[in-house]
């Protein structure tokens, strides 16, 4: 992890336990959620789609209480208690993933342990100015999101032997399944502990809340007025809620875009695999160049290539185009990412970190419920995966419309 200090590798250490969640939720469990459906007699189109529709309810939730819990994290002492709790929910539900047989019953344990862990990164995202310096964020930030990719392969493919080998090991798929899903949440919880023993709340805005529900809500109001009068930080907002939407969107439905299409499975989870692996070097080599180059213009490099991957996207059909889509992403979703969020905590008060980015998780988690929604949507409508994808390149182009109007505020 280079030069970084011991609480910056602990603050590290939590992306390499959460990204085994991510990966797992871009990877096996949208398959092993196909096989349940596939068997209650759902249509592959309907399979996208109601996937779709968990993501997006998953976030939806998010938003709204993100802005909240983000705004009580700014008293002192919240941060770590409300993060903890949000960790364990996320966690927990993984573990028990395996338990539901019926696909609506999965699909609303899956909600819970998301929203759990989506509630994590947003105190987990504004612990950077806790952890680091304002000139240091933009390399933690990649190094986080870099050694989140590689880290997470190793469970992942503990996982995936496990699964993909159960008859040979005399296991059954459903116990293969409670392994990967128990494996990955113990893998996550076991990374989080450095962070939990050594992070101290530094920036903080109230020291004795009296009223700490009444607190949040008058907190949330003001800080909505003041972005509102702040045009760099509303306008580079704007501008993350169109971007991101394509980045989340795209992370969220992959496999089940590729599973819609009739990929084979062994192949999307092995592209999907080269994914992270691509994107470590990746992430590092942004976090080099964002000492040579503003962080702006790699914001723009990457909004411009992540449209040019959706238009791609449109067409795909064939095994080695899914690969090919992978390795491009590898490319650039960690450094759009960690980008975003050290340019962000360098734009906002640290002492209202928790608070602004519970609006800045409004942004990225809105417009993922709106690009799942909407791809899901279409889908259902046209009969068409590939014709839903064009939609994601659309909010590319808005969102880097938008990134180029704040740069200039």
């Amino acid at each position: 992890m280079g030069k970084l200090t011991k609480l910056e590798k602990y603050w590290v250490l939590y992306d390499v336990g959460n990204s085994a969640f991510t990966l797992l939720v871009a990877t096996i469990v949208p398959i092993y959620f196909n096989s349940i459906s596939s068997a209650a007699g759902l249509a592959e189109v309907d399979y996208l789609a109601y996937w779709g529709y968990s993501a997006s309810i998953s976030t939806l939730i998010v938003a709204v209480l993100g802005p909240i819990l983000g705004t009580m994290a700014d008293n002192k002492g919240f941060k770590k208690i409300i993060f903890t709790v949000a960790m364990l929910i996320g966690a927990v539900g993984l573990s028990i993933l395996w338990v539901p047989k019926n696909w609506a019953a999965f699909l609303a344990l899956f909600i819970f342990a998301k929203v759990g862990y989506s509630c994590s990164l947003i105190f987990y995202d504004s612990m950077l100015s806790d952890v680091t310096s304002p000139e240091r964020m933009d390399v933690v930030s990649s190094n986080g999101y870099a050694w989140g990719y590689i880290g997470s392969c190793i469970p992942f493919l503990v996982s995936l032997v496990i699964v993909l080998m159960n008859e040979s090991l005399g296991i059954s798929m459903s116990t293969a399944m409670m392994i990967a899903f128990i494996i990955n949440a113990v893998w996550w919880i076991g990374c989080t502990i450095p962070l939990l023993k050594n992070y101290k709340q530094i920036h903080y805005a109230s020291e004795k809340p009296v009223n700490v529900v009444g607190n949040t809500f008058k907190k949330l109001g003001e800080t909505f007025k003041k972005i509102l009068t702040q045009k760099k930080i509303m306008l580079f907002l704007i501008a993350f809620f169109f971007y991101i939407d394509g980045v989340y969107t795209i992370i969220d439905m992959a496999t089940a875009y590729g599973s819609a299409l009739g990929l084979d499975t062994t192949g999307l989870l092995l592209a999907l695999l080269v994914t992270q692996i691509v994107a470590f070097p990746s992430a590092l080599v942004i976090a080099k160049l964002s000492k040579k180059m503003e962080a702006s213009k790699l914001i723009k490099i990457s909004i411009l290539a992540y449209t040019a991957i959706a238009i791609f996207a449109v067409q795909l059909d064939k095994q080695w185009e899914f690969w090919l889509l992978a390795v491009c992403v590898g490319l650039f979703q960690g450094g759009i990412q960690a980008l975003s969020r050290s340019y962000f905590a360098q734009i906002i008060p640290a002492d209202n970190s928790g608070e602004y980015f519970g609006i800045y998780d409004i942004c990225g988690k809105g417009a993922s419920f709106m690009g799942t929604a909407l791809v899901s949507l279409v889908a259902q409508i046209s009969g068409s995966a590939n014709g839903a994808i064009a939609i994601i390149a659309v909010m590319f182009l808005i969102g880097f419309a938008f990134f180029n109007k704040s740069l200039k505020a």
